[in-house]
């Protein structure tokens, strides 16, 4: 973003033709300055050139692949990266998320859901330090006095509830796959340990949403993971 014109810059990395149009329009009708670029390798220049508030990176590129060009970038930016993947490739999202991307979007996509999403991802990479106190739904979690409530009223936790929750209260709104969680909670060689995980989510579910059999906090991302919502 510069003086001349304060619209944060995205940048677009896709090969076809009809994606980029179609993006440029959304994206510069939603207040957005728009790059394009159609290749991994020219995504990259225009990454370290231009600095964009946001990525939108496709997966299946030609040349340097859209994994390969995510992996690159995070090894000097934190820049918030949206991918852009085939619908029902589960193994595709995982390993995008796996490897630093922040959302991911399934095409065809709605591109009301990627403007918001979009924002979303802004709004994150604005907070260099999380606030000690999240809320949302009637659910308040203090991560500095580890006190949680629901509506007011006090809700007890085991020490992995705990932990998982502050997870998730630290990454409110973006997609953590099973794997992910699994490491940072039980630590490395649980990977496949994706049962533990559906217990202890059902816990939580149970102690903190409104209504566990619709859950509105804890969101399953099927086959991939879990969001928990932030508003």
């Amino acid at each position: 973003m510069s003086a001349a014109d304060p619209k944060p810059a995205v940048l677009v990395v896709d090969d076809e033709p009809q994606m980029r149009r179609l993006l440029t329009v959304a994206l510069e009708a939603g207040g957005y300055r728009v790059l394009v670029a159609v290749s991994g390798e020219e995504g990259l220049v225009l990454a370290a050139q231009h600095r964009p508030a946001l990525v939108l990176l496709d997966l299946g590129l030609p040349g340097v692949q859209g994994l390969d060009a995510l992996r690159r970038l995070r090894e000097w930016t934190d820049t918030p990266v949206i991918v852009l993947t085939v619908q029902d490739s589960e193994a595709e999202k995982i390993a995008a998320l796996d490897g630093g991307a922040d959302d991911y979007v399934t095409k065809p996509f709605n591109t009301g859901e990627l403007l918001a999403r979009m924002r979303a991802a802004l709004r994150r990479a604005k907070k260099e330090e999380p606030s000690p106190v999240f809320s949302s739904r009637g659910l308040v979690v203090d991560l500095a006095s580890h006190r949680v409530t629901r509506d007011g009223q006090e809700v007890s936790l085991t020490a992995t509830e705990w932990s998982l929750l502050r997870l998730f209260v630290r990454h409110a709104g973006k997609v953590l796959t099973h794997r992910q969680i699994l490491r940072e909670v039980w630590g490395p060689g649980h990977d496949e340990h994706t049962h533990y995980l559906r217990v202890y989510i059902a816990h939580l579910r149970e102690k903190l949403e409104a209504d566990s059999s619709q859950p509105e906090l804890f969101v399953t991302e099927s086959g991939v993971g879990y969001r928990f919502t932030a508003g």
